[in-house]
Parts: structure tokens; sequence; C-alpha cells
């Protein structure tokens, strides 16, 4: 044993001399080699030739100043913001909002939504997702403080050159217009998930930000920006390949520096993202204990070749085994892996019992986007058996949305998502509830409905009428036990019941009786067989009444069969709204002006030919149509019907004006009459007037009266 260390010991000696002349041989060789043009590796070949993706060193290299200059890159495609989407940048970015922690909620948020869609398209094309990690459904979260940049990667769909031109920068949503109004409103930039520009709050923290996304029908991409009405986007040649999905790299400013600890992101995502349904895995550190061979002193011996005995061969044996047992200890060191964040089973697969008020709080603020402090009014827990199985949670918001009425006819606003086998579908089915349940969110998982069809053909399956009738019933149960448990609800069975204007409108029919709007035209009431006589007897009238009224753009004047004791009514047409619904929409702070146009109901008047006024005027249009006093009486009995029908008239001074013409008529006065000038006059004022002060002028109630003042005749010495 001693001879074998004896001989490696003398060979790493041999090898320290060797190494010095080799080093300077290498060197000479490159000197000799430097006039040689050299072809540098290509990224591709570090990459595993991953196609679309090659680069030189130069390249890199220039690259990498770029991004660490945080400035656009040269060779990219430069375009400008839209208007709005600037608009709300500059908002961003000059914000006093103290909840920056918003961002990585909005992003968090965005990757769900790109995995929700990647997934729905596996369903009938599982090649879609790839193989290997490509094919996993996750999203992560990597942090390099040393360049202070927090990366958000996910495995969704990806986005298209197109897509990230279009989606990031040039076409505005509609939502960015209407967040820009309400931030310039009321400065609350927690709503901004609802608006669809949530990736936009990423500049609370970051002043550039790159966006990688690689999609199945592109190549990989690269948008950048630093929010200065500029954004680029290239062919993505120096990144590691994505596969599929995007990575956004947020260069965070000085001030942000609390989002590079890993405690932060932990709280922020059990804070806002734990109910997302795909794993968010964060590259965290941790110290772990590992043995590792512990150093001993070793004294240098000099030994000298003996020859062997037994006694020291038996010596050699025994230190062979002993170095076998190599002594070690415990040290720790810090190690990096995927650590699970959200682990927290979803709420609606979970009995309701198990379920605490704030996980229903929590559920609905990620499943709404809505993170204010509010928590929602009420909510409906449920597994409905039988032919349809599914699970779903209901809620009515705390508050209406902000575009409740604006997008109340849009058939692809809806605010349930859609399930099936926990596998999202779509949350633009309007066919599960009504619309005027619509302002409900929630969300139903269903176990019997089919996955490997398409959306059309799920939207006719039987299967939905069946989970739309239990989700009314359910929705309905939860409505009225909120309006028995509050305590400003009047509860007066004298009392007539306030119809809602939105329900009436879509409840077409309640067991097979049909229900008619009586303040829309079409009523029918009865039969009257004398209906056409009537209409020929006044035919005259309703013509010579439809021309007086054609400033007012009425559509039409007709015979009433509805009316008993009132001389005239006005409706709208059947599919307009009414003037009860006209009036809500009109006291909309948001409305839309051109709808209203668009929605509100073309107006007719219905007179009553059993009435005495219309059989007088029928005489006096007869006598003399040009007769101005029965053009005025017309136009002022129009005016009132509109009032009594509930309609707000466009200009109330020249009802007004009217009416007091009416007045002067009854009272036998002139219509040329007018209101005599004021006459001047002086006042004046008595002595006593002048030398008493009231008591109600002092202060105190005082009651001072003047002394009065003698004159003092001068004598002879002062003439």
């Amino acid at each position: 044993m001693r001879t074998r260390t004896l001989v490696s010991v003398l060979f790493l000696f041999s090898l320290l001399f060797l190494l010095p002349d080799q080093g300077r041989k290498l060197h000479a060789n490159a000197e000799d080699s430097s006039d040689e043009v050299s072809d540098p590796p290509k990224v591709e070949e570090k990459l595993g030739g991953h196609g679309g993706l090659s680069t030189d060193s130069d390249v890199v290299h220039r690259e990498s100043e770029s991004i660490s200059k945080k400035s656009l890159r040269s060779n990219a495609e430069k375009f400008e913001f839209q208007a709005e989407v600037s608009r709300l940048m500059d908002i961003i970015i000059n914000s006093l909002y103290s909840n920056k922690d918003i961002f990585l909620r909005e992003l968090i948020s965005n990757a769900s939504d790109a995995l929700d869609k990647i997934r729905f398209l596996a369903l009938t094309d599982k090649d879609v997702l790839g193989e290997g990690d490509t094919a996993k459904l996750e999203i992560q979260i990597k942090l390099d403080k040393a360049k202070k940049i927090l990366s958000i990667r996910d495995r969704g769909i990806g986005m298209t050159k197109e897509d990230l031109i279009k989606n990031l920068g040039t076409i505005a949503k509609s939502g960015t217009s209407a967040f820009v109004e309400k931030m310039q409103s009321s400065g609350d930039l927690n709503l901004i998930g609802q608006f669809g520009v949530g990736f936009y709050s990423a500049y609370l923290v970051a002043d550039y930000i790159e966006v990688i996304s690689k999609h199945n029908d592109d190549i990989q991409h690269v948008w950048e920006s630093k929010a200065d009405g500029k954004f680029a986007v290239s062919e993505d040649t120096w990144n590691e390949p994505l596969g599929r999905g995007t990575e956004i790299r947020l260069h965070l400013r000085d001030e942000a520096g609390e989002y590079l600890e890993e405690s932060k992101l932990k709280d922020l995502v059990k804070r806002y993202s734990e109910f997302i349904n795909f794993p968010i895995n964060l590259w965290a550190s941790k110290e772990v204990e590992t043995e590792v061979p512990a150093e001993e002193d070793e004294s240098a011996e000099e030994e000298t070749e003996t020859t062997s005995t037994e006694e020291e061969k038996e010596e050699d044996a025994e230190e062979e085994d002993s170095e076998k047992k190599q002594k070690t200890k415990k040290v720790k060191e810090t190690v990096y892996e995927w650590e699970l964040l959200n682990d927290v089973k979803a709420i609606w697969l979970r009995s309701p019992k198990e379920v605490t008020e704030e996980e229903y709080t929590k559920f609905y603020h990620s499943l709404a986007k809505d993170f204010s402090d509010e928590k929602p009014m009420a909510w409906s827990h449920f597994n409905a058996e039988g032919d349809v199985e599914f699970k779903a949670v209901l809620y009515v918001p705390p508050k209406a949305a902000h575009d409740q009425y604006e997008s109340y006819y849009n058939t692809n606003k809806a605010n349930l998502k859609l399930y099936v086998r926990r596998v999202f579908i779509s949350d633009e089915f309007d066919e599960l509830l009504p619309k005027y349940l619509s302002f409900l969110k929630g969300l139903v998982d269903s176990d019997t409905l089919p996955l490997n069809v398409s959306r059309e053909m799920l939207q006719q399956h039987s299967s939905l009428k069946t989970i739309k009738k239990k989700l009314i019933r359910k929705a309905l149960d939860m409505i009225r036990k909120l309006a028995e448990e509050d305590p400003d609800e009047v509860h007066d069975d004298d009392k007539k019941d306030p119809v809602d204007e939105y329900l009436m409108q879509y409840l077409m029919d309640y067991e097979d009786k049909k229900f008619q709007n009586v303040s829309k035209e079409g009523l029918q009431v009865g039969k009257d067989s004398k209906v056409k006589e009537v209409k020929e007897a006044f035919k005259e009238l309703t013509k010579w009444w439809k021309e007086s009224l054609a400033s007012e753009n009425v559509d039409d004047v007709k015979i009433s069969n509805r009316l008993a004791d009132t001389p005239c009514v006005v409706v709208t047409s059947k599919f307009g709204w009414s003037a009860n619904m006209e009036r809500i929409m009109q006291s909309q702070t948001l409305s839309d002006a051109n709808k209203q146009a668009y929605m509100r109901g073309k107006r007719v008047l219905e007179i009553n030919p059993r009435h005495p006024i219309i059989k007088e005027l029928k005489e006096r249009v007869a006598s003399d149509p040009e007769d101005e006093s029965v053009k005025e009486t017309a136009q002022l009995m129009y005016q009132t019907a509109l009032i009594e029908s509930g309609f707000i008239l466009n200009d109330p001074k020249d009802f007004a004006g009217r009416i007091y013409n009416s007045v002067k008529s009854s009272l036998k006065i002139s219509p040329d009459a007018v209101a005599e000038e004021e006459v001047e006059t002086e006042e004046t004022e008595t002595s006593e007037e002048a030398t008493e002060t009231k008591s109600d002028d002092l202060p105190g109630g005082l009651n001072i009266e003047a002394e009065p003042v003698e004159e003092e005749t001068p004598t002879k010495d002062e003439l």
C-alpha cells in the first residue's frame, strides 16, 4: 500500500512539470492562427438545431447590450401605440396608485386564459400540445436578482407576430377607452382586469418589458417596449426556444425591488391567484443538508522502500478497509427547485360545508377579476344529480358592472364559465342563463356534457336546457332569500309590486299565458266589431294630427281600444324601449347616445274616440283644419300625454308656455297680453324712522332711541 502511495505522488509531480509547457504551446498555436477566419458556433447548434433560431456571437453581444441599456433592438420592426393605449400607459406610469401588487395577478390571469385556450383546442386535436415539457400546462415564475428581471412564463396558446402587434399595441380594445374614463373619474386601478387591459399594469413596476411568444402557427417572436409611445417586434433568434407559449420579462424599476423577493411573490399568489386552475410554480431556493467528505490533516512522511513482511501486509489490508469507510460531515447548502404555490382544491369540487366564507369571497374576486374590498352580496354553491349531473357556484356581485347596460344586448357577453369534467370550455354560453339574470357571475362544471365536440354542437346539446332550468331556479331562490334578509325591504301586502323592466322584456309568457305590455302598441283587449267603422270616421282627424306633430317624430296617430276616461296616450313600438326603459337608460353615466337613438321606440299617439275632447277636435278640424287654436290644443294634448305616459319632454319651457296660453284663454285674457313693467318708487323716511332703530336690527335685541338735538341760539358776544 505504501509503495502504491509513493508511486502516485511521483506521478503527480511529473504532471505539474508538464502542464506549463503545454500551456505555452497552446498559447503559441493561438497566436499563429490569429489571422485565420474562424467560424463561431451558432446558437442553434447549442440549442439543438431549433428551426428558425440562428445567429452568431456578434448578434448575441449586440442584443445583450441592447437589453442591458433597455433600448429597442436595432433590427426590430417599430410601431407606434394606438392613441387610447398610449393614454392608458401614461396614466399607469404616472400613477400614484399605491397597490402595485395587482400587476402579478393580472399577468397570471392572462397566462391562465392562454392555457385554457390551448387545452380546449387539445380536446379535438391532441397534437397541439406537443411532447415533453411543452405538453405541461403550467405557469412558471422566475427571478434574476442580479439583472432585476422578473419572468412569468406559460405554456398556453402563444401569440403570432400579428397577435403581438394587434393585442399589445395598435388596436385598442373596447375596454381601453372605458377604463381610461373610469380611471380619470375614480383613479381606481384595481379594476383594470375587468376591462381586458390588465397586461399594461406591468408598467406599474417595470420600465422595460419583453414579451417572448411562440404560437404553433408561427416562429418565435419578441415584443418589447419602454412605454415611450413605441414598441418593436422582431424574430427571436437569441432566446431559448419556448416550444409553445409566452414568457413576459419585466425589467423592474429601482423602487420595485421588493418583487425580487420570493416571500413577496408567494404572498401575492396566495392572496390573488390561489384558485387558478393550473399549477403556478416558483423557481425558489431552499437550504438542504448534504454529506461531504471530512477534511483530514495529512502529514507528509518520507517512506523508504523496505522488504515487505507478513506483518506489514496485514497492516496494509487493515488500512484499505478503513479507507472504504471514509469519514463525512453534514453541511447546509442552497439549492433551487420548482415550488408549487397553489395547491388548493377547486372550490366547486368541495362540499359547501367545508368551504369558509373567506374562501368563497377570494374565489369570487379571482373569478370576476374584482379585487375590491367588497364582498359578493350572496352566493349559492350546489350539486345537481339525476339525468344531468353538474356542480355550480353562483354569485350576486356587490354592485353593477361598469358596462351592465351597454353590453346588455351583446350576445357574446356572459358571466358564467362552463367547464366539462374540470376542463374549461367557454365563457360565452349565453344559453346558460336568461338575459335578465346576466348580471350573475359564477361557474358550472358538468360531468354529463361531452368533451370532444365543437362549441356549436355543445350549444345544441339537450342537457344544456336541463342545466339552465336548474340554474334559474337556484338563482331566483338566492335572490329571494337575499330580499327576505334585507332589513330595508318593505313587506306590505297592500302595496303594489316595483316590476323589473329588464325581466319583463324577456318574460314573454308564464304558465301558457302570454304577457302584453300596455305601454306599447299592438295591445289587444277583447274584440270590437265596430273598429273599422270608427277608424274610417276619424280618418281625417288622425291624418291631420299626424301632420301637425311632424316635428315631434311621431310615427303614427291611431284609434285606441285601451282607453276609458283618458283622451289620448303615447305608446312605443313593439320592439323598442318603453318610456320607463328609456328613462333608465338616459340616467346612466356611461350611456351610449348612438345606441339610445337606435333602441328608442317609435312613438305612437293613440286617441280615445269616445272622449268629448276628441269628438270636439274632430268637428273643429272638419270645419277649419288651419285653425291655429286647434293646432295649439292638439300640440298641448300630445305633450300632456307624453308626461302622463312616463316620457321626458325635450323642451319643458315650450310646454309651460302652452299651459300659460291655455290659462289665458280660459280666463278670456288676450293672448298678446304681457306683464306690466315694474314702476320704481322712492321711499321717504320720516323723522321718527330716522331717529329710531328697531330692536330687531341690533344685536342682543337692544332698543335704542336717539335723543332730540336742540339748536343753540348764539349770544351777542358770539355774533
